[in-house]
């Protein structure tokens, strides 16, 4: 990891192997550069101590390889690429972008051919569920015996893109049951940039909303200009690697393509640009019941002041998730100084964070894609 001093006086000596030895979350490469930055990490320091101590919730998975992919990916005893490799999804389909040596997202038009899951039919929900829902599912293992997958499965480290947008929808009440909702649901969806080689994805979400048409605008400057305004329509699951499997028999397997002609369960529409820029357009036809921001970096970001002023001003229902807890209480500091309040729903742990630890992150903390959620 990077010393927490980088970039602010004199240039570093080395690796960052100096721990804090209050807060632990931060490290550097001197004892000078230490002292140096104290001024700044003062007011920090308390508040990753607290986060610290929450590690242990952080880790704790249901799965057998947790371990493998949390302490040992952190100890750099493992890396998300040799995870894959393991596996046989290094490189391969969907799952290629989901480790440190694929870095671009200038190959969004492969995402057409990324359709499937390229694992057995009994790791993947390929198919519908045996049974409807019929009571809400708070962690991955109420997924995975719903689903009826083992525990063995890596699918949750991509199907941790639906399963948020899913437990957001929950936190707000917007369910299948909800009147307001009856069989038509609207997503606002905030900057994608990793998922959109991975959209067959969405398709999960025909299993969680059944009988729901689901709209979800993707919104955000990764998207490429020729695909600006650009339908997708997703009327099936991911297909799984069994030529034989139900989910290559079906009439339609996974439709990621511009036809008009489907009427399907879950379209998504692509915008490039920022949401203050587009939403004017985006509105003409229909308000969302949600906007979510998945790892939104909103201290990080000054373009999210703006949509944050619109978010406000036209009370939308927002959520937003970060990788670490830090980078949430920072949004949240933020996001009071631009709407004069305090959050509506409080930085929480969100149980379906992807379960694969993000390498080399500036922090000690342990961060997972999707990791925190809060709302405004």
């Amino acid at each position: 990891m990077e010393c927490a001093a980088k970039g602010s006086g004199t240039r570093c000596t080395g690796l960052a192997t100096r721990p804090c030895a209050r807060c632990g979350a931060v490290s550097y490469c001197s004892l000078s550069h230490q002292i140096a930055h104290w001024s700044q990490h003062k007011h920090e320091c308390d508040r990753l101590e607290q986060q610290m101590e929450s590690v242990h919730l952080l880790n704790d998975f249901p799965f057998t390889f947790s371990r493998e992919a949390t302490l040992q990916v952190c100890v750099k005893q493992e890396s998300r690429c040799s995870f894959l490799s393991k596996r046989g999804l290094h490189q391969v389909g969907m799952w290629m972008n989901e480790c440190s040596c694929w870095t671009s997202y200038d190959s969004f038009e492969c995402s057409r051919l990324n359709n499937g899951w390229d694992l057995p039919s009994i790791l993947c929900p390929c198919c519908g569920p045996e049974s409807l829902l019929s009571e809400q599912l708070h962690s991955w293992r109420d997924y995975y015996k719903w689903r009826c997958i083992p525990l063995h499965s890596p699918v949750a480290l991509l199907l941790h893109w639906p399963l948020t947008i899913f437990h957001a929808a929950q936190l707000l009440g917007i369910t299948t049951l909800n009147p307001e909702v009856s069989d038509k649901l609207y997503i606002h969806y905030l900057g994608p940039e990793k998922e959109l080689l991975q959209l067959a994805i969405f398709g999960e979400l025909l299993a969680l909303f059944p009988g729901v048409h689901i709209h979800i605008e993707l919104v955000g400057p990764a998207i490429p200009p020729q695909r600006d305004g650009e339908k997708i329509r997703i009327s099936k699951y991911a297909c799984c690697n069994k030529d034989e499997c139900a989910c290559k028999l079906a009439s339609e397997n996974v439709n990621l393509g511009t036809q008009t002609s489907i009427t399907s369960a879950l379209t998504l529409k692509l915008w490039r640009g920022f949401y203050h820029d587009r939403y004017r357009d985006i509105v003409k036809d229909s308000s969302p019941h949600l906007v979510i921001a998945p790892n939104g970096g909103i201290a990080a970001y000054s373009s999210w002041l703006p949509s944050i002023e619109l978010i406000e001003k036209i009370n939308l229902p927002a959520v937003f998730t970060d990788y670490c807890e830090e980078a949430c209480h920072l949004a949240a500091s933020c996001i009071k100084t631009i709407t004069g309040r305090s959050l509506r729903m409080p930085v929480q742990i969100n149980p379906f964070r992807q379960p694969l630890a993000v390498e080399d992150s500036v922090l000690l903390l342990p961060c997972y894609s999707n990791c925190f959620l809060f709302g405004m």
